[in-house]
């Protein structure tokens, strides 16, 4: 923290090619959602100190104004911010091609030059949140045919993953455990496929793991295990200090990131010391 007491939010940076979505360009890696937030105020706090340049909002009349009548389109920057409409609360297809419809409107309204874009959920059970597989399939068709750059929430199965991009999504975001679960990374093994299954002729592609971040560990596996970006909203909103909470994700990313590519050392059964028997201590690694 600096003298002021404001949360410090700078993080080492190394020579990385930025994230590209669906030829939009993002300085940060991280994308953050807009809801749960006690007000819109500490929302913009959050987004501020998460450092993101990228949000989602969902774009159902019910979910833009609150309580007290604002909306939060009111209280987010389209010159700051790429704005990333989402169709959740979808449970058919249809719905979720109906809703996407709609951002796309209410961004071109505003003028943002991110309105083509959406981010797919079409979800298939009220208890999981998990997504309908079928319907996701058949909504990702539609909405790339109607020109939409679509990012698309799945589940970490490779072979839906490797559909999806098949069908032109710009980027497959599958889930690291449920919505709003703040499990963190259950299946570390299945998103190593779907990263290996997607980006295979095509490194470049963003895979960005979405859904079931609690903390700023969490952020910093997903990376380190080669995600492009991650994707998040509960885990700072529900957070008891959100704009700490924020930092720390920001950060975590951050790490994760640098981690992945420095590349971790072997794992060995057996330990191996770190300071030589023998000679020069130079050039020893720990």
């Amino acid at each position: 923290m600096t003298q002021s007491g404001t949360i410090e939010t700078t993080t080492p940076t190394v020579d990385d090619a930025p994230l590209v979505v669906g030829g939009v360009t993002l300085a940060s890696r991280l994308i953050v959602g807009t809801g749960k937030y006690a007000t819109y105020g500490e929302m913009a706090r959050c987004l501020e100190a998460s450092g993101t340049d990228c949000v989602t909002v969902a774009v159902r009349r019910e979910r833009l104004v609150n309580a007290a009548g604002e909306n939060i389109l009111d209280h987010l920057d389209a010159a700051r911010y790429a704005l990333l409409p989402n169709t959740a609360g979808c449970y058919s297809a249809d719905d979720a091609v109906r809703v996407a419809r709609l951002g796309r409107e209410l961004l071109r309204d505003m003028g943002s030059p991110s309105s083509e874009w959406v981010k797919l959920e079409v979800l298939g059970d009220r208890r999981t949140l998990l997504p309908d597989p079928v319907g996701t399939l058949e909504a990702t068709e539609k909405l790339v045919a109607d020109g939409f750059t679509v990012l698309v929430y799945t589940s970490d199965d490779p072979v839906i993953a490797k559909r999806l991009k098949d069908l032109g999504a710009a980027s497959v975001m599958p889930a690291g455990s449920p919505i709003g679960s703040g499990q963190g990374v259950l299946n570390a093994n299945n998103l190593r496929i779907c990263l290996e299954y997607l980006k295979e002729n095509d490194p470049s592609y963003p895979v960005i793991v979405d859904a079931g971040v609690g903390t700023a560990s969490d952020v910093a596996v997903a990376m380190e295990l080669g995600a492009d970006g991650v994707l998040l909203n509960t885990a700072i909103a529900h957070a008891r200090d959100p704009v700490r909470m924020a930092a720390a994700m920001r950060a975590g990313c951050s790490a994760g990131r640098l981690a992945f590519l420095a590349g971790r050392m072997p794992r060995r059964l057996y330990a191996t010391a770190s300071s030589p028997d023998e000679g020069s201590i130079a050039g020893s690694r720990s």
